[in-house]
C-alpha cells in the first residue's frame, strides 16, 4: 500500500471516533499545543468541541461513545498531539482547475480514447463514403487520327491524353514507376497512414504540398478527387484508396495510375508523354528512357530536360539513378544492365498537330462517319480518347495535294485577277475494291475556309450525271420512243434545242455551243457529251427510273434541285465529289455498292466503333457497270476526256460544266482507283449584290475564258493518278458486257455540226439568259435567282426552263491570254511544263 494510501485510511479511522456527550472542566484541554489556554465551558462540553481546533477533536485522545465519562489523563494529552500530526498531514490541498485533468492515468485514458474515436470514424467513413466515378478532367482525353500507316498526324481535345492498357507498357516501365513511387506498392494496402498524417498536419500548419502517399492514393486523387490542398479531401483519399485497393487489382490501379499522370509538354497519360519527349509509341520504351519519365512526376516541368537548367539537369539525372538503384534494390534489373545504362536525353518540345491544311478537313469528316454508325456523339467529342485510323493513304495524299498545287493554284493569281480567288477546289480519291477513301482535298486551308469541298452537296455535277442515265437505260432495258432497244450502238438525234418527245413537261436543251450532230450513236453522244440526246434517252427511260437507279448508285435523293423533271437530265440536282466518286466506284466495281468510307478503325480501350462494310450489296447488275464502264473509256479515247489518256493505261471518266460555268468536273476511273475533281465558282467577298459564299462563275479564271471539266480538273486528275499508281504496271478493265465494245473512235456519219438549230416546236421553252439550273438546298443561299423569280412565278417551271441554256453552253475561245500563253494550253490535251506527260491524240472540242 502507498503512503497516501495509509494516509487516507488514518484519516478515515480518525473521522470514525464518536463524538463526547458531556465534558467536565478535567476532561477539557489545558492548553492548545502552540497557543492559549482555553476554558471548558457547561454542561456537555460542547462549547470545548466548538472552541477546540479540528485536528484536536479528531484526534485519537477524544473521548468515545464508552469513554464519555472519563477525564482525559495527562498522557492522554499527549496522544492527543501525535494525533494532531496525522491530522496535519492529511490536510494538504487538493489539485484545483485544470490541473486535476492531467494525471498521467487520465491522459493516457484520453489517448486511448482518442484512438478509438478516430478508429470509430474511419470505420463509420468507410461505410458512408463511396468510390465515385472519375472527374471529368480526368477521363478527357485527346482523340488521336492516323494515316492508314498508323503515323499520327492530328490530335483534337483540349487535354493531350491518349489511355492505353498496362499490357501495352512493357513491364521493366511498370517497374520504373513503381520503383520511383511505391516501392511496396505490390504488397501494401493501398495508404501510408504516415505520409497521410503528416500531409494532413502540413495542410492544417499551411506548409502547402508535402507528405508521402501511395500509387493508389495518387491515382485516386488524379482519378477520383481534385488537386484541391485540404483536410476533407485528404481523408476522401484515405477511404477511399483503402476501398479501391480491395476492389481493384494492382495492375489496374496501375494502369490508371500511368494514365492519369501529369508528365509536362500538356502531356497526361504515358503514352502521350513518350510522344512528347521521345516521339514514339509506349511499347517501344526503353527501361532508361521509362526510368525518365518515371522521374519527371516529381517535378514535369523543372525535370523537363529541355527547359530544365544546370540545377534541374542534376537533380533530374539524381532522381532518375535514384529509380534505377531502387529497381537492382527489388530484383526488377540486373546491376550489371544498371551499370551500362546511359542517361538518355529526350528530344526538344514539338508542336501538336492541329487542323490546319487538310488535317480539318479529314477530321471532321471522319469524325461525322463515326457519328453516324452510332458512336456518342458527347463521348467522341467531349470525353475523346479514341484512336482512330483513317484509310487516308499518305502518299497518295500527299500526291494529291501537290497536283492541286502544280495543276490549279500555281497558275491562279488572285491579286492580279481578282476572279482566281472565286475558285474552289474539292476532290476524292477512292480504293473501289475497299471503299476506303485513300485520298481528300477540301480546300486550300480548314482554318481560312471551314466548308469542305470535297464533301458539299450544293454545285450541280453537270454531265457527270449523263453515265448514270445509261446506267438506268440498261438497267431497265429501256427503249427509244421508236421502240428500239438502247446500246452504245442506238442512234439519236443530236439536233441541238430539240424538243423532248414524251415528256410531261416541255423540254428543248441546247448543246454545247449550240452545235447540232444530227443522227449520233450513244456512245459518240456521251464521248461529245450532247445534251439533247440524253434529254430525250432520260425520258425514253422513265424519269422516276432514272432518279431510282442514280440513288441506288449513290446519289444523295435529298439533294437539292434533285426533281424528276427532264431538266434532271443535265445533272441540275447538287452532288459533291464525294457523293460522284462513290457513284463512279460502283461502276468500278462491277455494280456492288460502294460507300466511300475515310474511317478504317476506331478503337477507346475495350471499345470498338461498329462501322458498316463500305461495299454492299449489288446495286446495278455487273453487265449494267461494265457496259457504261465500256462507253466511257470512250470519253477518254475520243471525247472530252482526251487529257487524261495515258499510254498503256485503261482509264474510263466523263466531264462536266455547269450552266454559267459555277462549277467544273472530272470524274475519271482506273481499275484499282476512282478519283473525283471538281472546281466551284464561290464569291470571297460580299461585293454589291453578290454576297461572300455565294456561287459566281469561273469565267476567266487562270487568265483564260470558259473553265471547263477538260481543263484544270482533268490535268489535276491526270497528274494526281499518275503519281498515285507510280510503280504500278499498267491495269486494264476486265469487263462482262453484252451491249458491244465502245464505239470507234471515228464518229458515224451525221449531218454537219451547225451553230443554227432547227426552231424548236411550238411547245418547248426557251433558254433563260443567264439562268442557272441548281434549286438552293440546305447550304444554299435562300434567296431565289433574280432571273428565275421574274420570268418563272412557279420555281419548279423555272428550273426547267433555266435548263434549256443547257450546263455546257460554252463560249467561243477568247483568244490568247495576256501573258501570251494560248489560253486553251490545258484544253487540248497537253498537260504544259508542268502537267503530266499524256498521249498525243485528238484536241477535245467540246470539253464538257
Amino acid at each position: 500500500m502507498g503512503r497516501a494510501d495509509d494516509r487516507r485510511a488514518r484519516q478515515k479511522r480518525a473521522r470514525r471516533v464518536r463524538k463526547p456527550t458531556g465534558a467536565t472542566a478535567d476532561n477539557a484541554p489545558a492548553a492548545i499545543p502552540g497557543g492559549a489556554p482555553r476554558a471548558a465551558t457547561g454542561a456537555e462540553g460542547g462549547t470545548a468541541r466548538r472552541d477546540a481546533p479540528r485536528w484536536a477533536v479528531r484526534g485519537r485522545g477524544s473521548a468515545n461513545a464508552g469513554n464519555s465519562g472519563k477525564t482525559a489523563s495527562a498522557g492522554n494529552a499527549g496522544k492527543t498531539g501525535t494525533a494532531g500530526k496525522v491530522g496535519a498531514a492529511s490536510a494538504r490541498p487538493k489539485k484545483t482547475g485544470i490541473r486535476r485533468f492531467f494525471t498521467w492515468r487520465k491522459l493516457l485514458a484520453y489517448a486511448l480514447g482518442m484512438v478509438a474515436l478516430v478508429m470509430g470514424a474511419l470505420a463509420a467513413l468507410y461505410v458512408i463514403v463511396d468510390v465515385p466515378s472519375g472527374n471529368a478532367a480526368a477521363k478527357a482525353q485527346s482523340n488521336v487520327y492516323r494515316y492508314s500507316d498508323g503515323t499520327v498526324f492530328a490530335r483534337t481535345g483540349d487535354v493531350n491524353r491518349e489511355s492505353v492498357k498496362l499490357s501495352k507498357v512493357p513491364k521493366d516501365v511498370q517497374h520504373a514507376f513503381v520503383a520511383a513511387e511505391n516501392k511496396n506498392f505490390y504488397s501494401d494496402s493501398g495508404v501510408d497512414l504516415k505520409g497521410t498524417t503528416r500531409g494532413i498536419v502540413n495542410t492544417v500548419l499551411g506548409r502547402g504540398k508535402q507528405g508521402g502517399s501511395t500509387i493508389t492514393q495518387q491515382y485516386v486523387k488524379n482519378y477520383y478527387l481534385t488537386q484541391e490542398q485540404t483536410v476533407s479531401r485528404k481523408v476522401k483519399e484515405l477511404v477511399i484508396s483503402l476501398k479501391l485497393d480491395r476492389e481493384k487489382s494492382k495492375d489496374d490501379i496501375l494502369e490508371g495510375y500511368l494514365n492519369t499522370s501529369y508528365f509536362g509538354r500538356n502531356a497526361y497519360g504515358i503514352q502521350a508523354a513518350a510522344r512528347a519527349y521521345y516521339g514514339k509509341e509506349v511499347e517501344k520504351l526503353t527501361v532508361p528512357e521509362g526510368a525518365y519519365l518515371a522521374a519527371l512526376l516529381q517535378a514535369p516541368s523543372q525535370y523537363d530536360w529541355a527547359a530544365a537548367g544546370p540545377v534541374g539537369k542534376k537533380l533530374v539525372k539524381q532522381r532518375w539513378n535514384y529509380v534505377l538503384d531502387n529497381m537492382v534494390g527489388k530484383d526488377w534489373l540486373d546491376s550489371g544492365e544498371r551499370e551500362a545504362m546511359k542517361f538518355p536525353v529526350p528530344g526538344p518540345p514539338k508542336a501538336i498537330a492541329g487542323h490546319t491544311g487538310q488535317r480539318g478537313y479529314l477530321v471532321k469528316l471522319a469524325e461525322q462517319e463515326l457519328i453516324k454508325a452510332g458512336v456518342d456523339e458527347q463521348d467522341l467529342l467531349a470525353a475523346g480518347g479514341w484512336d482512330i485510323t483513317l484509310n487516308i493513304d499518305r502518299t497518295r495524299q500527299q500526291a494529291l495535294e501537290r497536283a492541286v498545287d502544280t495543276e490549279l493554284l500555281d497558275d491562279l493569281d488572285p491579286k492580279s485577277r481578282p476572279v482566281d480567288a472565286r475558285v474552289q477546289a474539292g476532290a476524292v480519291s477512292v480504293d473501289p475494291k475497299t471503299g476506303g477513301i485513300v485520298a481528300l482535298y477540301g480546300g486550300r486551308d480548314y482554318t481560312r475556309h471551314y466548308v469542305n469541298n470535297a464533301t458539299r452537296e450544293d454545285y450541280q455535277p453537270a454531265s457527270t450525271f449523263k453515265p448514270l442515265i445509261l446506267a438506268s437505260a440498261f438497267e431497265n432495258d429501256a427503249k427509244t420512243r421508236d421502240g428500239l432497244p438502247i446500246r452504245p450502238g442506238t442512234i439519236y438525234d443530236g439536233t441541238s434545242e430539240r424538243p423532248v418527245r414524251g415528256g410531261t413537261t416541255p423540254f428543248a436543251p441546247p448543246n454545247e455551243d449550240g452545235r447540232s450532230y444530227g443522227p449520233i450513236s450513244v456512245q459518240q453522244a456521251m464521248n461529245k457529251s450532247v445534251n439533247s440526246v440524253f434529254a430525250q434517252m432520260a425520258v425514253d427511260v422513265g424519269l422516276g427510273d432514272v432518279k431510282r437507279t442514280a440513288v441506288d448508285l449513290g446519289m444523295n435523293p435529298k439533294a437539292g434541285g434533285f426533281v424528276e423533271r427532264p431538266a434532271m437530265s443535265l445533272g441540275v440536282m447538287g452532288a459533291s465529289p464525294l457523293d460522284m466518286a462513290g457513284v463512279y466506284a460502283t461502276l468500278d466495281n462491277h455494280g456492288k455498292k460502294v460507300t466511300p468510307t475515310i474511317v478504317k478503325s476506331a478503337e477507346k480501350r475495350d471499345d470498338k466503333a461498329d462501322l458498316p462494310d463500305p461495299v454492299g450489296e449489288e446495286a446495278v447488275s455487273r453487265s449494267t457497270a461494265d457496259s457504261v464502264t465500256s462507253v466511257l473509256t470512250g470519253v477518254v479515247d475520243d471525247g472530252t476526256g482526251s487529257a487524261v489518256r495515258t499510254e498503256g493505261q485503261a482509264v474510263a471518266g466523263k466531264t462536266g460544266t455547269s450552266d454559267d460555268n459555277k462549277s467544273a468536273w472530272f470524274v475519271g476511273y482506273t481499275p484499282d482507283l476512282v478519283t473525283s475533281v471538281g472546281l466551284f465558282g464561290e464569291a470571297d467577298q460580299t461585293k454589291g449584290k453578290v454576297k461572300q459564299g455565294e456561287q459566281v462563275s469561273l469565267r476567266g479564271a487562270g487568265g483564260g475564258g470558259r473553265v471547263d471539266g477538260g481543263a484544270y480538273p482533268a490535268h489535276v486528275w491526270a497528274a494526281y493518278t499518275k503519281a498515285a499508281l507510280s510503280g504500278q504496271a499498267p491495269s486494264a478493265f476486265d469487263l462482262d458486257t453484252d451491249l458491244g465494245p465502245a464505239a470507234p473512235t471515228t464518229r458515224l456519219p451525221s449531218a454537219p455540226p451547225t451553230s443554227l438549230a432547227p426552231p424548236p416546236g411550238p411547245d418547248a421553252q426557251r433558254a433563260v439568259p443567264g439562268a442557272d439550273h441548281a434549286e438552293p438546298d440546305a447550304h444554299a443561299d435562300p434567296r431565289p435567282d433574280p432571273h428565275l423569280a421574274q420570268a418563272h412565278p412557279d420555281p419548279e417551271a423555272a428550273l426547267d426552263a433555266a435548263a434549256v441554256a443547257g450546263p455546257d453552253r460554252h463560249e467561243p475561245d477568247p483568244g490568247p491570254r495576256p501573258d501570251g500563253r494560248p489560253a486553251d494550253r490545258r484544253r487540248a490535251g497537253q498537260a504544259g511544263p508542268r502537267g503530266p506527260t499524256v498521249a498525243a491524240g485528238p484536241v477535245a472540242t467540246a470539253a464538257r
